[in-house]
């Protein structure tokens, strides 16, 4: 991949001092940095999983003893799976942190109001999965689990609206994960990547507590599907190793008040 060669030949030391300004007519302004104890809880499934294994971890040590900073980093299954479906899609997320906010846990899974409590920076994403996308049947429906552009724009909106009530902590939301190109089909396909780009150009907006890692970007390069696959849609280990350094630079570029003005990939 484009960035694979740079990453193996960039030391880690070259990789704290990376920057990347969007580009734009009117430069934006750093945030206040959190401090320097900042905690991070990175809630994921196996697609995480396999990124959080490629390095996460480590580069997060590293840059703490080089940096004179003692984040802490955990990461967890979310939902697990076991009190709750093995499902993290918008549907859930505004299931669990809207439709049933509040001081208690639902079905296990920690509220937002939970969370938000043991952590400074929330990062959150979702499975492969999400993108098999169908038409819409123009009756949105908030409280539907149908996987369609029309629900989850409500959803996202409604969990946006969530976030923001948390002003102290601050938000990494990945876009998702892509299908490889024998997992699904064109339209399906095309829709994924009309809502991650509708989530970048219009839902995400500068000067909040709410920043991207364009995950989504990484796995498909300009395309509508995964490029580096395992075997079946989850990315292969030397793509997972090639992008952990990247998902931990957004998420110290989110702490250190760079959200808005580093790049959403983390390059």
């Amino acid at each position: 991949m484009g960035y694979s060669t740079l990453l193996k030949t960039v030391s880690l030391a070259t990789l704290f001092a990376l920057c990347s300004c969007e580009t734009g007519s009117t430069p934006l302004a750093p945030m206040e940095p959190m401090p320097d104890d900042a905690s991070v809880i990175y809630l994921h499934h196996s697609t995480g999983a396999g990124v959080w294994g490629g390095g996460v971890s480590d580069w997060f040590t590293a840059y703490n003893a080089a940096q004179g900073k003692t984040y802490r980093i955990e990461e967890r299954a979310y939902p697990d799976g076991n009190n709750y479906p093995w499902d993290n899609y918008p549907y859930d997320y505004w299931n669990i942190w809207v439709n049933h906010a509040g001081a208690t846990a639902y079905s296990g899974q920690d509220t937002l109001e939970i969370l938000t409590a043991a952590y400074d920076v929330i990062v959150w994403k979702h499975c492969y999965p999400v993108s098999g996308i169908e038409a819409d049947t123009g009756t949105p429906n908030i409280a539907s689990s149908r996987k369609s552009l029309e629900n989850y724009k409500l959803q996202y909106n409604a969990l946006k609206a969530k976030m923001r009530s948390f002003p102290n902590n601050r938000f990494v939301v990945w876009t998702g994960a892509a299908y490889r190109y024998e997992d699904t089909n064109p339209d399906a396909a095309a829709r994924t990547r009309a809502f991650f780009t509708w989530v970048k150009d219009e839902w995400d907006e500068p000067g909040d507590n709410i920043f991207i890692w364009d995950f989504y970007e990484l796995e498909t390069e300009g395309t509508n599907y995964l490029q580096y696959p395992s075997g079946d849609s989850h990315p292969s280990s030397a793509f997972n190793e090639d992008v952990a350094p990247l998902v931990s630079r957004r998420i110290v570029d989110v702490i250190e008040g760079r959200g808005d003005i580093g790049s959403l990939t983390g390059e």
